[in-house]
């Protein structure tokens, strides 16, 4: 008989690539991992891994089969939550990138901790590739990151769709249009390479022939929003990480324009999980409140209504 230690064991090879990796993440000994494996491929006759010297590729058989486990595993955590006594108590762990932890944490940890009281929540503060592989690890509920291709273990929905913005130090130009490649080169602070927001900059950069004079790789952004503040140096920043800054002195926050430059944050989680309901209302308030500063960026540049359901239809 097929046991749940051999189908956690299976999954575990499957998302890491590795029995070695495999055996780290579930506590076991290699040898354990690789006999749960082989009496899983007994069981049912057919072989889920090719394996070549260290290196694991799961079979066709092994690529159906992992559908099925991860769907049985998310199936069985769902239970055990539904007959959960307080249903939105727990401790929930959470990544957001800093983007979110600006602007939009604090509202939504006060909504959350009013509505679910008998909580207790962890925020990490981290860039995408650190977050990422966070959740393969299963040390996050879930987390928020830019918007990427996807990863094996890694369920993903998208939670916010926003208007990328020039910022700059105060000129008594707010909320401004700007079109990049109208402006004289400029000296841009930028995440490192690793970033997926680093590679989507450029690709606008490139596109729509925009001149940069230099860059400055700065993978700290209260120090990136220190040195624009005070310097002639600019960044290109999502409006919901800067909406808390529209009425202070010290930023310009500018939507570019001809074209305009979106981006989109999906919230990721482990596929082979079900997210607890005190994970979940968490989820829901952020997109509230990320939804919420779309809202202030029509009221705040006067959008006519026509182009406010062109906008919301775009970003379907």
């Amino acid at each position: 008989m097929i046991s749940l230690r051999q189908i956690r064991s299976f999954v575990a090879v499957y998302e890491e690539g590795s029995f070695t990796s495999a055996a780290r993440r579930e506590g076991a000994t290699q040898s354990g991992i690789s006999q749960h494996i082989k009496q899983l491929e007994s069981e049912l006759g057919v072989a889920l891994f090719e394996r070549n010297g260290r290196d694991v590729e799961p079979t066709l058989a092994g690529k159906l089969y992992y559908r099925e486990c991860v769907d049985v595993l998310k199936k069985l955590e769902a239970a055990q939550q539904s007959v959960a006594i307080n249903h939105v108590r727990g401790v929930i762990r959470v990544g957001l990138m800093p983007t979110f932890t600006r602007s939009v944490l604090a509202p939504a940890l006060d909504k959350f901790l009013g509505s679910a009281p008998g909580s207790e929540i962890s925020v990490i503060e981290a860039y995408s590739g650190v977050l990422t592989d966070m959740i393969l690890k299963g040390e996050l509920d879930f987390a928020v990151v830019p918007a990427f291709e996807g990863a094996t273990g890694i369920s993903h929905r998208l939670l916010a769709r926003d208007r990328e913005m020039l910022v700059s130090a105060k000129r008594d130009n707010n909320l401004k249009p700007v079109k990049l490649s109208e402006l004289g080169p400029l000296k841009v602070v930028l995440p490192g390479p690793q970033n997926t927001r680093r590679r989507n900059i450029e690709t606008y950069f490139s596109a729509n022939g925009v001149a940069v004079a230099q860059r400055l790789e700065l993978d700290a952004m209260m120090g990136t929003l220190q040195f624009v503040a005070a310097s002639d140096w600019v960044a290109i920043l999502p409006f919901v990480m800067m909406v808390s800054d529209l009425d202070d002195d010290r930023f310009d926050v500018r939507p570019l324009e001809d074209p305009p430059f979106y981006s989109e944050f999906v919230l990721i989680e482990p596929a082979r999980k079900v997210m607890s309901p005190a994970a979940a209302l968490f989820a829901d308030i952020l997109r509230l409140e990320a939804e919420q500063s779309r809202l202030v960026f029509q009221e705040r540049t006067g959008a006519p209504r026509a182009t406010r359901r062109r906008i919301v239809r775009s970003a379907d």
